[in-house]
């Protein structure tokens, strides 16, 4: 699902909004973007494609309270050490180890300064 499986590299982008429809017919038109839809324990999660490469994702935001707002993943070869790691240097953990079916594990978290980011660790791919 990423472009780039390199760990401690960013490797996908991912917007969560109230309108996820409108948001694919908007990104599809401004970027000429191509959409995959798949399940995602519920609901329709868009994956976009540039040039045939899966880059980014589109969600319906958790809670209607929640801004749409577009949110980036670094790769981790650890994702439990990651969570520890982020708590032992004052951040704050915001979603603990959460597994998403077929991809791997993500945890969301905030830095000492409030900044909000999220870490993967994908599952091995087939043939790796």
């Amino acid at each position: 699902m990423s472009n780039n499986l390199t760990s401690n590299h960013f490797s996908w982008s991912e917007l969560m909004t109230s309108a996820p429809k409108q948001a694919v017919e908007f990104y599809g038109q401004l970027f000429g973007w191509q959409f995959e839809t798949m399940d995602m324990q519920g609901q329709d999660y868009f994956v976009a494609l540039c040039d045939k490469e899966k880059i980014a994702g589109i969600m319906a935001c958790p809670t209607p309270e929640q801004p749409p707002c577009w949110g980036q993943y670094v790769t981790v070869s650890d994702i439990q050490a990651t969570a520890d790691k982020v708590q032992s240097l004052n951040g704050k953990l915001l979603t603990p180890p959460t597994a998403i079916d077929g991809v791997g594990y993500f945890i969301v978290f905030q830095d000492p300064q409030g900044a909000l980011l999220s870490a993967i660790q994908y599952e091995p791919q087939s043939g790796a």
